[in-house]
């Protein structure tokens, strides 16, 4: 069989998130978690393998991506996608470029582009810089993120010192020009030794103009956003079916390991709506608690009258406090763990519909819960799609799942996400509100 795209993403929230968009536009995805050992059923028209890859040591992260890229072009996949966070969440060191420049050095090509814009989330790239919402990378909360605080704004910049090719830019005009002049631009960039191009978008009408001007190159680096062009360019179109789910029915439940100002915010609302909460306290998890034991027995007794939330989530103060006393990486690694956890409990306790915020927390429990791949739903907000899956760690359990980047969502997208799993009298589940 042949694969229209297959993808690599650096996360497994960041995979729902591609996933999401190219549903959206009329494909059927998988999103596989880790590389597949077996070939891909026939039907399927994109497969996102997501990795755990953003914040390892950059040669692991390029060893991870190139197993994936050797399956999936084993596949056949006509194109590959590497996809990153719409922050561009890296670090100098990388783990953005060196595997950029890994799947262009494993796969002979000497161009391709770099784009995290995303603008149904507040994210687009102006003349090389990102901005988040209104405000420059750097002027966001993304500042202040444990793993990979962003200090600048300048893509170009950024990824350069991640590169030993020559990064350079397609502005926007280009880009507004259409997709003649951004092939143009492309090959002019080309004479000029430029290998990597960061490229403006600032709406979702530029992202449509660029799709067609990227169908013939063989790699693309993004994020989620230009993924809603390139079903079209295969002569595809949005169709509900693409995002029809098996139902459930089960307790519901959240587990929240981000600290992002998003996630802090859906966390304030939840527990202002009234809903149960239970805080996790990382120095309590460091000095051998049973928090997990805890944790379940809290949760026990209130699934039964709607979700609950279990949350590791705090304002930056709080992090930079744990983390002082416990160590960054040690104190990150002990939150994701246990939370891990409380999901497995939480699922082997009837939870069916399960939403995780944080991708490091996500690949967690992912993990935990030993899910292989899910096949991706409804929309519940720009990037954030509900999945189905089978949990191998609670006797093979259907679940919804949804992975919620830290920073995305709305205020209330804890309590709002739960009614778009409720059926209809006809036995399908309710479509996804439009946000």
């Amino acid at each position: 069989m042949s694969l229209l795209l297959g993808a690599i993403a650096d996360d497994f929230t960041g995979a729902t998130d591609l996933a999401n968009n190219l549903v959206r536009a009329g494909m059927r995805v998988v999103q596989t978690i880790g590389v597949p050992r077996e070939p891909i059923e026939a039907g399927i028209d994109a497969v996102v393998v997501a990795l755990k890859s953003r914040t390892v040591p950059a040669a692991e992260a390029v060893e991870q991506s190139l197993a994936a890229w050797h399956w999936l072009r084993g596949q056949g996949a006509r194109q590959i996608y590497f996809k990153y966070c719409s922050t561009f969440d890296s670090t100098p060191a990388g783990n953005i470029g060196p595997v950029t420049e890994a799947l262009m050095d494993a796969m002979g090509i000497d161009f391709t582009i770099a784009t995290p814009a995303f603008p149904d989330n507040g994210r687009t790239v102006f003349k090389g810089h990102l901005f988040v919402g209104d405000v420059p990378l750097n002027e966001s909360g993304m500042k202040d993120h444990p793993l990979t605080p962003m200090t600048d704004a300048n893509l170009v910049r950024v990824l350069q010192a991640q590169c030993r090719r020559r990064v350079g830019l397609i502005d926007y005009r280009v880009v507004a020009a259409g997709a003649a002049a951004v092939r143009e631009r492309i090959q002019a960039l080309r004479q000029q030794g430029v290998g990597i191009a960061v490229v403006d978008a600032l709406s979702n009408d530029d992202l449509l103009r660029l799709g067609p001007a990227l169908a013939n190159l063989p790699l693309l680096t993004a994020g989620s956003g230009v993924a809603i062009a390139l079903p079209a360019n295969a002569g595809l179109a949005p169709s509900a079916r693409a995002s029809a789910l098996p139902p459930v029915a089960g307790a519901q439940a959240i587990v929240s390991g981000s600290c992002s100002l998003a996630t802090n915010q859906q966390v304030a609302h939840f527990i202002a709506s009234g809903r149960p909460a239970f805080q996790l306290d990382p120095l309590r998890i460091a000095a051998g608690e049973d928090v997990v034991a805890e944790a379940l027995a809290w949760a026990a007794p209130h699934l039964a009258g709607g979700p609950v939330l279990l949350y590791s989530t705090a304002p930056p103060q709080a992090v930079s406090a744990a983390q002082t006393q416990l160590g960054g990486a040690q104190a990150g690694e002990l939150v994701e763990r246990c939370i891990a956890a409380i999901a497995s409990g939480l699922v082997r306790a009837g939870v069916r519909r399960l939403i995780v915020a944080g991708g490091e927390t996500s690949g967690a429990c992912v993990q935990a819960l030993g899910i292989a791949r899910l096949q991706i739903g409804p929309q519940i907000d720009p990037g954030v799609p509900w999945c189905h899956a089978t949990a191998a760690a609670a006797a093979g359990a259907p679940l919804w799942l949804a992975l919620k980047s830290g920073n995305f969502g709305g205020e209330d997208f804890f309590t709002r996400a739960f009614s778009l799993t409720t059926p209809t009298p006809d036995g399908a589940h309710r479509p996804a509100a439009a946000h």
